[in-house]
C-alpha cells in the first residue's frame, strides 16, 4: 500500500492522525466530507488541510460533499426507521464508503482517528462507520495525550480547544452532551477501573460515582464493537473432517 487516506473532521483526533501520517513521508490524501455540516466544523477541517499542505509536500486533498447522496439515501428508506440515531450512523458509514473508494483506487490504507477512550473505553464510534479502518495510529493514546501531542506538533489551537463533536447530528450536539461526561472524566474512570487497586465507592463523591456508572454502562453496551465478531463454532462430531 502506497500511503494513507484520512477523513478530516475539524477535530483534534483527525488533525493529529493526519499530521502523524504526513510525517511518514508517504502520500496522504485528506478528505473533507461534509454532510449538512456545521460551518465551524467545515472551516476547521479546511484550515487544517491548508496547514498540512503548507507544511508537507506529500499531502493532497479532496472535498467530497455527501449531503445530496445522504439525503437521497434517506429518501429511499422507510420513514419509520429514519430515527436520529440510525441516520447519524448512516452518515458515518457513508463517509467510510467514500474513504474506501479512494483507498481502493489509490492503493492506500484508511487511517483511523479514534483515541483510547473512544475505541477501548466507551466504544464511542459507529460500527462499520468511523470504526471501519485499516490502522489506528492514536488508539493507544488517551484524549489528554492526543491534545498534548497535537500541541507539540503545532496543530491549530482552535482545533485543540474546540469542543469534541462527531458532526453526525442535526442539532450539532457535542460528544459530552451525548455521553454525559467529559473525556477527562472518562479518562479518569478508565484509569480507575484498569488499575490494580479496587475502586472504593465510599471515597468517591457523587459525580465520580456517576461518571463510573456512565463508563461501565457504555463499555458493557458497546463491547460488541471492541471484540471480534462472534463465530459459530461447529462441534467436531457434526463435521465431516
Amino acid at each position: 500500500m502506497k500511503g494513507f487516506v484520512i477523513g478530516i473532521s475539524g477535530g483534534v483526533d483527525s488533525a493529529l492522525t493526519s499530521t502523524l501520517c504526513a510525517l511518514t513521508g508517504k502520500p496522504v490524501i485528506c478528505l473533507n466530507m461534509p454532510i449538512l455540516q456545521h460551518k465551524d466544523q467545515y472551516s476547521l477541517a479546511n484550515e487544517h488541510i491548508k496547514w498540512l499542505k503548507n507544511k508537507f509536500k506529500n499531502i493532497s486533498s479532496y472535498e467530497v460533499n455527501l449531503t445530496d447522496a445522504f439525503l437521497k439515501f434517506k429518501e429511499t428508506l422507510p420513514k419509520e426507521i429514519q430515527d436520529a440515531h440510525s441516520m447519524a450512523n448512516s452518515r458515518s458509514r457513508l463517509r467510510m464508503s467514500t474513504l474506501y473508494a479512494f483507498s481502493t483506487h489509490h492503493r492506500m490504507l484508511v487511517a483511523g482517528t479514534g483515541n483510547k477512550v473512544e475505541d477501548f473505553g466507551v466504544g464511542f464510534y459507529t460500527k462499520y462507520g468511523d470504526g471501519g479502518v485499516d490502522i489506528s495510529p492514536i488508539a493507544d493514546l488517551m484524549k489528554s495525550e492526543v491534545r498534548a501531542l497535537a500541541q507539540q506538533l503545532r496543530v491549530s489551537s482552535d482545533i485543540i480547544k474546540a469542543a469534541p463533536v462527531d458532526g453526525l447530528w442535526e442539532d450539532n450536539r457535542t460528544d459530552e452532551q451525548q455521553i454525559g461526561a467529559t473525556y477527562d472524566e472518562l479518562e479518569w474512570a478508565m484509569k480507575q477501573l484498569r488499575s490494580k487497586l479496587k475502586v472504593k465507592c465510599a471515597k468517591l463523591n457523587s459525580r465520580q460515582k456517576k461518571v463510573l456508572e456512565i463508563f461501565q454502562r457504555l463499555n458493557k453496551m458497546n463491547v460488541h464493537k471492541m471484540k471480534p465478531i462472534p463465530v459459530c463454532i461447529i462441534p467436531k462430531k457434526l463435521t465431516r473432517d
